[in-house]
């Protein structure tokens, strides 16, 4: 237990500040501080020694120092278990402090501006602020770390509870909250310094420091163990169902991903997924209706499945999917009684997602052996309309609405990928293949099996098509009109199959592999 008599405190984030430093010293806790955390504190009638008066050292050079000082860090680090260390703290007149609360300037806010400059970076790069933690942190045992205004509450109680003292169970948890917070902050340093002076976006290091949010039961396999990390829950809300696992996560994602692409669309858009692939998506005025088309794209696939909305879930579209098993279903927003349907089968998971917490710039990362590929987010999305005409016919409105509504659901399929839609729906999708014309026969199958007639529908594709097969396939299942990047060195053998067969064509000179 650390029985708290002196306290030091500098912060930067004045959160509760006031109101804990005042439980402090009313538990008689002597007080020192700097700067404007003490102006604050003594402005509010607190009791407050600065440092330089208790160090007998002014703060020097604008303020850089001013707790780098052998009475500071000896108070911090010397451990009240050992004489040795208790008479050198004598001898050189040092007092223990048994509390730090102390939190860093905001570099990571700075950089984050516009406008900063290197300048501005540099003063606000902390040196005493994670001296003082990590010197606090590694002698846990003695001393109490206060980093997070969050932990002011808890900590009082504790100190009420027990006379002053702090347990060393809870030294230990806010010891090791300092040192998670002194490796990010200097994380950030290093990639922001490491990111200037070059050509390059991306910086000379990286450094990920994701918080656990929940152990799971088992990852990809039974056999694998896994655990979450990051702030995924604050973007996809568990409202009711078993605990996710480790596929459900990855298929929430994707199912995320995609449905942002439509969450500004005029209509309701439901998507169904399985295995993070796209299965059947469709628009229409009624979520239950969009439901309804999108399932007809395949009808195997939805069982144990993921369905998203873009609008909230209406009671008509919880009866309508209460007839079959889904692993999850998501929505920005569940109707009372839709919920109350929905909640009677335990087994289900009922996810709020929440779109305007989701950073679509956020990079993308890979993990390869020894380390990871790191590139910017595939954000880009084409509009059919404003991409090059190239074969002799161009195509009409209609066609033109099916293309704009099949190119950001091919886009997240596995490539090699194709999706025949219609203007609000999809008919066949085909991916995951090793060549281009293998999906436009895999979904042609999947279509004639299912008695889906293409005759009128588009196509749209990830990536540009090598040869005329996969042209000549989509024409003789019926498809009027295509879309594609383009830039095959055969694209005028290509071009010329579109125009044997009728079809309109449109290169967007954009690719969206998604390997």
């Amino acid at each position: 237990m650390a029985k708290i008599t002196r306290a030091l405190v500098s912060v930067s984030d004045k959160r509760g500040l006031v109101s804990f430093v005042e439980a402090l010293a009313a538990q008689g806790v002597e007080i020192l501080s700097t700067g404007g955390t003490a102006k604050e504190l003594q402005g509010a009638g607190v009791a407050v020694t600065l440092v330089g008066d208790y160090t007998g050292s002014p703060e020097i050079l604008d303020g850089r120092v001013k707790t780098l000082h052998p009475r500071i860090h000896g108070g911090l680090l010397g451990r009240r278990d050992l004489e040795s260390h208790r008479r050198q703290m004598e001898e050189n007149r040092i007092q223990p402090i048994d509390m730090v609360v102390v939190n860093l300037y905001p570099f990571e806010r700075t950089v984050a501006r516009p406008d900063c400059r290197v300048e501005d970076a540099i003063e606000n790069i902390d040196i005493g602020g994670p001296s003082m933690l990590r010197s606090a942190a590694k002698n846990h045992r003695d001393v109490a770390v206060i980093v997070d205004p969050d932990d002011y509450g808890p900590v009082l109680e504790e100190m009420r509870a027990a006379g002053g003292a702090v347990s060393e169970a809870t030294c230990f948890r806010l010891a090791k909250k300092a040192f998670q917070t002194t490796a990010r902050y200097d994380g950030a340093i290093a990639d922001y310094l490491g990111g200037l002076g070059g050509e390059s976006p991306f910086s000379e290091t990286i450094h990920v420091q994701l918080r656990k949010e929940q152990d799971l039961r088992y990852g990809e396999n039974p056999h694998q163990k896994a655990a979450l990390y990051g702030r995924f829950l604050e973007l996809t809300e568990q409202l009711h169902g078993k605990e996710l696992s480790f596929n459900n996560i990855v298929d929430i994602n994707a199912a995320v991903q995609l449905m942002l692409e439509f969450s500004a669309a005029p209509r309701p858009v439901i998507a169904i997924l399985k295995h993070n692939t796209p299965c059947g998506v469709a628009m229409a005025a009624t979520d239950a209706e969009a439901y309804s088309k999108a399932y007809t794209t395949d009808p195997d696939s939805p069982f144990g499945g993921i369905i998203i909305s873009n609008r909230p879930w209406s009671v008509e579209l919880a009866r309508v999917v209460d007839e079959i098993f889904s692993e999850v279903l998501i929505a920005p927003e569940f109707e009372p009684a839709a919920l109350e349907i929905l909640r009677r089968k335990r087994n289900r998971r009922l996810m709020r997602w929440h779109p305007d917490r989701v950073d679509r710039a956020e990079r993308d990362y890979k993990r390869v052996y020894g380390g990871l590929l790191v590139q910017d987010a595939d954000t880009a999305m084409e509009d059919p309309a404003r991409g090059k005409v190239v074969t002799r016919r161009a195509p009409t409105e209609a066609e033109l609405r099916g293309l704009a509504f099949g190119l950001p659901i091919v886009k997240h399929i596995k490539s090699n990928a194709v999706a025949f839609v219609a203007e609000d729906r999809t008919l066949a999708v085909g991916g995951g293949q090793t060549s281009r014309v293998d999906p436009v026969l895999l979904a042609v199958a999947r279509a004639g099996r299912l008695g889906i007639d293409l005759e009128g529908s588009v196509v749209a594709s990830e990536a540009f098509f090598p040869f005329p097969d996969g042209v000549e396939a989509a024409a003789a299942a019926g498809a009027t009109a295509l879309v594609q990047p383009g830039g095959s060195a055969r694209d005028e053998e290509v071009i010329a199959a579109a125009d044997r067969a009728g079809m309109a064509m449109i290169f967007t000179g954009v690719r969206h592999f998604k390997h």
